[in-house]
């Protein structure tokens, strides 16, 4: 999961749990998503890297250099 890109389908913020799509295992899957910065806000249809993993659902995410 680590270093794997996704698409923000929901706000992510401070206080917020946001929402992100990653392809994994040959689809595409939902996760719950956290900001790495603490005070950043990351809107939906944002293209973001998976930093941080906590299984089941969780990521920690930040902006994707594109």
């Amino acid at each position: 999961m680590v270093g794997k890109q996704g698409r923000v389908t929901g706000k992510i913020g401070p206080g917020l749990v946001g929402e992100v799509m990653v392809a994994v295992r040959g689809g595409v899957e939902a996760f719950y998503a956290h900001a790495t910065l603490p005070d950043e806000e990351i809107p939906a249809g944002s293209v973001v890297v998976v930093v941080d993993y906590f299984p089941p659902r969780t990521v920690y995410v930040a902006r994707a250099l594109v």
